[in-house]
């Protein structure tokens, strides 16, 4: 394997102006001055290449590129020298806290050519402010968040040939951190691993871009107000997996998950949740959940937000909506969409949900409701350079 440390040059350093400065409420959290640094990156080329995948049959993260990301961290030594090297196992002491008090955390991003046949990132920073959120909750250290976002450019530059040449794929970005603490004790650790891979993916469903049905129950709960709804924690998702089995057994794609005694609506599978509808005032509004504590704060979810917002077309509000709100709104023809919104899918109609029995139906035309497919459209032609914006990290 060749190894070469790799400076970067400022001039090509991405401009992380209008990347974003919410989604995360790191806001007041200084950047380590301890941290690691892109100018420290050591470089090992793999000197073998796996073929690239046929993204017609391509299931959602299961290839990966040819290399990997990883810095590691002790109490004792600090953030280690990051390295770019040949994508491999991992080898973790089996005491290590993440495999046994969940102290792990990750993000979701990803990386999309152009018609220029240029690359680019969406919104990176934002990804950024939620890790070190998620990081800080977790007990993890803390990390120069503009150096991160450099050095997983740079590991894409290394693997450029892996963003797809299509404007319905793209690279998947994956960074996760580890509690590598080599002891049983429930404890802040004093070992840690941080790491990113790389997948290149196709539609997240396999229903394409059709719409998707939930199922709504309130004997499961994903998040708690205090808890760790709020961070993108592997505990998180590994709780929902029961639920999203049982939704397939009663023949629905997703969870739609519900709070409290007045069975308040809160996410979709693993995307927030929008409803476009006339509200009890008869005003038209588009309406999401709010971000208290339940709410994993969406890259996507603030961007549709700040869009919708700035057409000044409609009412855009942050509101609690129940089962009763929606069934209410459903019989008297108030419903005109309802979507989720993340990383891996940007925009998914909702057509169906199963609640209590009954079968409650969105309304859907031509299977891409009409704020649904404008949403969509606004944000892929940013995410893959055919509008220009500031929301754009050139790699």
């Amino acid at each position: 394997m060749a190894s070469v440390t790799a400076v970067p040059s400022s001039a090509n350093a991405p401009s992380l102006k209008g990347s974003g400065d919410d989604v995360s409420t790191s806001k007041g959290m200084e950047d380590s001055i301890h941290s690691f640094k892109v100018a420290d990156l050591v470089i090992e080329l793999s000197q073998t290449h796996k073929a690239k995948p046929d993204l017609t049959n391509l299931v959602f993260g299961t290839v990966f590129s040819d290399h990997m990301l990883t810095i590691e961290w002790t109490n004792a030594g600090g953030w280690q020298k990051p390295h770019i090297k040949p994508f491999g196992n991992l080898s973790l002491h089996p005491a290590s806290s993440a495999m046994h008090y969940g102290v792990q955390l990750f993000e979701g991003m990803k990386a999309y050519r152009g018609a220029d046949d240029k690359v680019r990132l969406f919104r990176p920073m934002l990804n950024m402010n939620r890790m070190a959120k998620s990081a800080e909750r977790a007990c993890l250290p803390a990390f120069d968040r503009a150096e991160l976002v450099e050095c997983i450019r740079r590991l894409v530059q290394v693997d450029l040939e892996w963003v797809p040449q299509s404007d319905s794929a793209s690279l998947y970005i994956r960074p996760t951190f580890l509690g590598t603490e080599r002891s049983l004790g429930v404890k802040k650790p004093s070992h840690a691993l941080l790491y990113v891979i790389l997948s290149p993916v196709g539609s997240f469903f396999s229903t394409g871009a059709k719409p998707v049905s939930l199922w709504a129950d309130s004997k499961y709960i994903r998040a708690w107000r205090g808890g760790t709804g709020d961070c993108k924690m592997g505990g998180n998702y590994g709780a929902s997996i029961y639920a999203q089995h049982e939704a397939v057994h009663y023949g629905c794609q997703q969870v739609l998950w519900l709070y409290g005694d007045d069975h308040q609506i809160t996410e979709v599978g693993t995307m927030n949740m929008f409803l476009f509808w006339n509200n009890e005032k008869g005003e038209e509004e588009l309406a999401t959940p709010p971000l208290d504590g339940l709410i994993l704060p969406g890259i996507t979810r603030q961007s549709i937000l700040e869009l919708t917002r700035k057409w000044g077309e409609f009412k855009v509000c942050e509101r609690y909506l129940t089962m009763a709100d929606l069934r209410c709104a459903l019989k008297e023809g108030r419903v005109k969409e309802m979507f989720g919104s993340g990383t891996a899918c940007v925009v998914s109609p909702v057509g169906r949900i199963l609640y209590q029995g009954e079968n409650l139906h969105i309304p859907c035309q031509e299977d891409f409701p009409q704020l649904a497919s404008r949403l969509m459209k606004e944000l892929t032609d940013i995410q893959y350079g055919r509008t220009q914006s500031d929301w754009s990290v050139l790699v």
